[in-house]
């Protein structure tokens, strides 16, 4: 799609991007459509078989932002959200403390490099410290890699892979 950040050039991209500024206008519409999307799946595989608590969210950079504001918005209750070089998008939207959220208690595993120059460092923390806000702060965890920029690096999926295994453990055969 033409991103706007991108002289409106043809990129992949879940949504538009207007600027990289903490008050730069967001793609409200699309952030909510890209998301819609992302239900829809969550829903297709409820439909298959899975229960949605054993579905997890994750994504980079606009990947991981969509994976927060879904987890947020769904009403389905989810396993939790990988959210690597990211940011919480839509965040004046989320009323503090949402304790009516289905999701209110899921885990949530934040990284980000201290070099990224496109998803400044400060967007990752300040995105860690809102989502302690509205669900259990104990459940937020912001790994940080020195000199990472916008990208990733072996230590950042083994920390990825832990957290995968310890809430989403094997289903026994009892």
């Amino acid at each position: 799609m033409p991103v706007s950040l991108n002289m409106r050039m043809s990129m992949p991209s879940w949504f538009d991007i207007h600027g990289l500024s903490p008050d730069a206008n967001e793609d409200e519409a699309g952030i909510k459509r890209a998301s819609e999307n992302i239900k829809a799946l969550i829903d297709q595989e409820v439909k298959n078989g899975i229960p949605s608590h054993r579905i997890l969210l994750g994504g980079f950079s606009q990947g991981g932002a969509l994976s927060l504001y879904t987890a947020l918005t769904t009403q389905q209750k989810l396993a939790g959200v990988v959210a690597l070089s990211c940011w919480l998008p839509l965040r004046n939207s989320f009323p503090q403390a949402s304790a009516n959220s289905v999701n209110k208690d899921m885990h949530v595993l934040q990284c980000h490099g201290d070099a990224d120059p496109l998803v400044p460092f400060m967007f990752g923390s300040q995105t860690a410290e809102k989502m302690k806000t509205l669900i259990d702060p104990a459940n937020v965890t912001f790994k940080s890699y020195q000199g990472l920029p916008h990208s990733a690096c072996p230590e950042e999926m083994v920390d990825v892979k832990r957290f995968i295994e310890k809430h989403l453990p094997p289903i026994s055969d009892e």
